[in-house]
């Protein structure tokens, strides 16, 4: 992610924060309770967005886990499509065997 994204993504959540304090207010409520809300819906949505983070941390699935597990059937495929067909059947022997 670039900084200009991060930049972005901050102006807005700030600017969804300042939206929610307007909307509260036009519901009726006071400034001070629509703060306290446009704040508790930030504070919440941040707790959302961190417990999707760690799900996905601890299951592995970052984009970082999924571009090198990508890779590397890639470069196990390429492996295979440049073997010849005396090595591929070699390898099933081998593969058998291992199952035995």
């Amino acid at each position: 992610m670039r900084r200009i994204d991060i930049i972005y993504i901050g102006l807005g959540i700030f600017l969804a924060g300042g939206l929610a304090f307007l909307v509260l207010q036009l519901v009726g409520l006071d400034s001070q309770q629509a703060g306290i809300w446009s704040q508790a819906l930030l504070i919440f949505g941040l707790i959302g967005w961190l417990l999707t983070y760690l799900f996905r941390a601890s299951t592995k699935q970052m984009t970082y886990n999924q571009q090198l597990k990508d890779y590397q059937e890639a470069v196990l495929q390429k492996r295979l499509e440049e073997m010849t067909p005396e090595e591929l059947e070699k390898l099933q022997a081998e593969i058998e065997q291992e199952k035995k």
